[in-house]
């Protein structure tokens, strides 16, 4: 078991909580983007048993993030939207050059690569312009009200694993975003079961896609993925703060996302360097 896979899990799982923050993102931040859709695919091989020793932990590191960290992420979001925003835009800022080393972009990357990134960077980038409104959350369920969940959930885990798509921002567009993380924060199993089902198939066919362009088309895939972390920026940027105070403390957590990626980069990207 990669144990090292559970603090993984928990940055995975507490930014997939919040709309414009992709879990994708956060898991080329950690290096093991492409080792994760390996691993997804690889569950039904004959090494299935390596592949759960990397997801089993990752999965618990997941679980523990959202159900314990569902609310307190929520009062960040609520309270101070903005400087939770910059940590994460330090972060995917920060941490770049790691991608672009990792991608060896210098000596691999030709002028289709850089169309692929630029195509990356404004298919997320756009996603800005979407507009997801005002929705309450859903009581008395109907049938029809778990078939959307169910397909919510699928959507969102298929943006959720791609890096710059958030499957919580799919799932305010969807308008069940109130709804799922009411669920969760309250344990009502129901919803949270039916919208499990869908994220956990929409995982295993969006890995597999994935993982037939990396095994492929490895460093056009990265050109794309590139694009789609860069393009988050756009989506994740809250805008400039309207007080003093606020942009002293976004400028603060813009500073801790820097430094988290610097740390990250030394310590998953250390034998790459």
């Amino acid at each position: 078991m990669e144990w090292k896979n559970i603090y993984r899990g928990m940055l995975m799982g507490a930014s997939d909580v919040i709309p414009g923050v992709s879990g994708g993102t956060i898991a080329v931040l950690l290096g093991i983007y492409d080792r994760l859709i390996a691993a997804v695919n690889g569950v039904l091989s004959k090494d299935w048993k390596k592949q759960l020793g990397f997801l089993v932990p990752l999965a618990i590191g997941v679980g523990t993030a959202i159900l314990l960290l569902s609310k307190l992420i929520e009062w960040l979001f609520e309270h101070f939207p903005g400087p939770t925003q910059f940590f994460f835009l330090g972060l995917i800022i920060g941490v770049l050059p790691y991608l672009f080393h990792k991608a060896d972009a210098k000596h691999s990357f030709k002028m289709n690569h850089v169309i692929l990134l630029v195509i990356g960077a404004i298919l997320v980038g756009s996603m800005v312009f979407l507009n997801a409104g005002e929705v309450g959350v859903m009581t008395k369920l109907q049938p029809s009200d778990y078939i959307l969940l169910f397909f919510s959930g699928f959507v969102a885990s298929s943006a959720m694993i791609l890096p710059g798509i958030s499957g919580s921002f799919m799932l305010l567009i969807l308008g069940v975003y109130p709804t799922v993380i009411g669920a969760v924060s309250n344990m009502h199993i129901d919803i949270i079961a039916v919208t499990g089902v869908g994220i956990l198939v929409g995982i295993v066919v969006m890995s597999k896609i994935i993982n037939y362009f990396l095994t492929n088309y490895r460093t056009g895939t990265f050109a794309l993925i590139i694009g789609l972390v860069i393009g988050s920026i756009v989506v994740v940027f809250p805008g400039w703060p309207s007080t003093t105070n606020l942009l002293l403390l976004s400028i603060v957590a813009f500073g801790a996302g820097l430094f988290a990626a610097y740390i990250l980069g030394k310590v998953e990207y250390k034998d790459e360097a």
